[in-house]
């Protein structure tokens, strides 16, 4: 008994509710309203039927009003409407149709014909609510399969950005510190007309993601230089420099791996290769200038510059905001984007509190 589909039977005419309900009891499972407000009642509390034959001409609510009701529910918009009624008018039959019916059986009806159409938009609605459950299905599976690509994503960039932070012990937490840095202002950024096209929530998060790669190419520096205590040689900082080109290197590499250029990647290598880059053209390696840096590569430009003057090194004692905030303004529109200098003056006391919570 519970396998059978519902129907619900809608008439003010108690002789015609028994020839439905004898006509389709073998079959199916019925209940009955003898008005369209109690029609609607029912459908508002219980199990909803999978189907609705409804008179057109009653007293107080009209077929084709009770229907647009029906349909302007999220509960009831989805089940199919048969319409029965002696009116034989074209433009009764269309005006069912308009307001959401499913099909129009004038009456006296034939009983085969009304049990075949009853069958046909069942099976109809059967099918639409397992295509739309297969198709929630589907959308489940792909967001499970975006969230472990998403996870899988955090764990590659952050395995290669620790090569690089054992390399140089004095970074602690200097990689996860510029991640933040970079968010803060790429979000404050974004809000700039100018920037909102390429800075989209989904960029920012791409941002975040790569930027602890930006000192990747440090593995390739060799640990005299790289942990030198003292000022390095012309030759030794030229060799520095390199790790710039490695960082680049390396990520490509990985990319061939994850078959594609085209990857999350692409932007962790912009950051690795140009993040030293200034805004005069006097960077380092490829002397690029302006806005032929990647947006990239300037927001880590700052981050990177902000993060190493406010730290310990075992070169230099760690610099006040105070003082750090002055050399930055220093470098406005030589070393530093005059945007990106804007935007670390509106989060400035963020990239404090980020400071200090993640401090080594």
């Amino acid at each position: 008994m519970d396998d059978k589909a519902r129907i619900l039977l809608v008439d003010d005419n108690p002789d015609n509710l028994m020839v439905l309900h004898g006509l389709l009891k073998d079959d199916y499972r019925t209940s009955i309203a003898t008005s369209g407000a109690d029609a609607l009642a029912l459908c508002q509390k219980g199990t909803l039927p999978q189907l609705i034959l409804l008179d057109v001409m009653m007293p107080g609510m009209d077929g084709y009003a009770v229907c647009r009701h029906l349909k302007a529910s999220p509960r009831t918009a989805d089940i199919p409407v048969i319409f029965l009624t002696a009116r034989m008018e074209k433009e009764s039959e269309n005006q069912g149709f308009l307001v959401g019916g499913v099909d129009y059986i004038t009456k006296p009806f034939s009983p085969p014909v009304l049990r075949a159409r009853v069958k046909t938009h069942l099976d109809l609605k059967q099918t639409r609510d397992e295509l739309r459950e297969y198709n929630a299905l589907l959308e489940e599976r792909v967001e499970q399969r975006t969230r472990r690509i998403s996870a899988l994503q955090d764990a590659i960039i952050m395995a290669m950005a620790s090569l690089a932070e054992t390399r140089d012990n004095e970074t602690g937490n200097h990689i996860r510190r510029t991640q933040w840095y970079v968010r803060l202002l790429a979000e404050e950024l974004s809000r700039q007309p100018h920037y909102q096209a390429v800075l989209t929530p989904t960029r920012i998060d791409l941002l975040f993601k790569s930027a602890p790669l930006h000192d990747i190419g440090k593995v390739g520096v060799p640990d005299r230089i790289l942990l030198k205590p003292g000022r390095l040689t012309t030759e030794e900082f030229e060799e520095m420099k390199r790790h710039a080109e490695y960082g680049r290197s390396a990520i490509a590499s990985a990319e061939e791996v994850l078959d594609g250029a085209d990857t999350f990647l692409d932007l962790a290598k912009e950051i690795a290769y140009g993040h030293h880059e200034k805004w005069n053209g006097s960077g380092y390696p490829q002397g690029l200038s302006g806005e032929a840096i990647p947006l990239s590569a300037r927001l880590m430009a700052l981050a990177d510059v902000y993060d190493a003057l406010i730290s310990q090194r075992i070169y230099k004692p760690a610099y006040s905001h105070e003082k750090a905030r002055a050399i930055i303004l220093d470098g406005d529109g030589t070393h530093f984007d005059p945007a990106v200098v804007a935007a670390f003056l509106a989060v400035e006391s963020d990239m404090q509190r980020i400071a200090r919570q993640l401090a080594d």
